[in-house]
């Protein structure tokens, strides 16, 4: 009885370590932020506490649960300050500093393969979240990372609240109906082989260049694949002019 009660227990360890997915966050610190303006890229400026806006977004992920590793990319000119970020903040869960692009789907892009090239990262799921979103919360993390459970893309976003034009030589075209509209937010999460995939065909068949964001690339390349939305919030902005700040 008691060897049964043991066999009983390994299998139900065992499921468990299957079911478990590894959760990869990565920060996408590689541009300049050239609309802010200043010497330092944007992500290094600091918020009112003078702690800068990627340490911000690092520390958010570094405190969840739900995340099992950090990865930031960084632009090549600033990583060695990245490396004195690393050594001087506690983060126990930043494990890889990667060159960024010269396009942020390139910084995707060069992350997606760092981790996918390797085998030991098979089954994994990765967070694609912008550096210049400071404020996301705990909330939103898990529920991203709960989503992936049951989905192979996941993306945040939060409703539009502004009447929508449709523009043409400056003038108006059109009024469009809001309610089938969303704002994007970050982290925008995938099964780490299904991105890599989409990621794959679309930089063979050159439609890459014009993306503006990860699931962009997802739906033209693997359109069978639905993305679950997770409800995003007003305070996970995105830093993008001076004025942000």
């Amino acid at each position: 009885m008691l060897i049964v009660h043991c066999a009983l227990l390994i299998a139900n360890c065992e499921l468990c370590i299957v079911n478990c997915m590894y959760n990869l966050a990565v920060i996408l610190a590689g541009g300049i932020g050239s609309r802010v303006g200043g010497e330092k890229p944007k992500q290094l400026l600091p918020l009112a506490d003078g702690r800068s806006i990627l340490e911000h977004s690092v520390d958010a992920f570094e405190a969840s649960p739900f995340i099992d590793e950090i990865a930031v990319v960084m632009h090549p000119d600033w990583i060695n300050t990245m490396e004195q970020l690393r050594q001087t903040n506690s983060w126990h869960k930043l494990s890889r500093i990667i060159p960024g692009g010269k396009e942020r789907w390139e910084s995707s892009y060069n992350a997606i393969c760092a981790y996918n090239k390797s085998a030991n990262f098979g089954g994994s799921t990765i967070l694609l979240h912008d550096a210049a979103r400071p404020f996301v919360s705990q909330r939103i993390i898990a529920d991203v990372c709960k989503a992936l459970e049951t989905h192979e893309a996941v993306t945040v976003a939060v409703p539009v609240t502004d009447t929508l034009y449709e523009v043409l030589n400056n003038e108006v075209q059109a009024v469009k109906n809001r309610s089938g509209f969303m704002r994007a937010q970050t982290p925008q999460a995938f099964h780490l082989d299904v991105i890599a995939a989409a990621f794959e065909d679309a930089i063979q068949k050159g439609y890459i260049r014009s993306v503006t964001d990860d699931v962009a690339v997802l739906k033209a390349y693997k359109p069978e694949i639905p993305v679950c939305i997770v409800s995003g919030d007003e305070q996970n902005r995105k830093i993008t002019y001076k004025e942000d700040l």
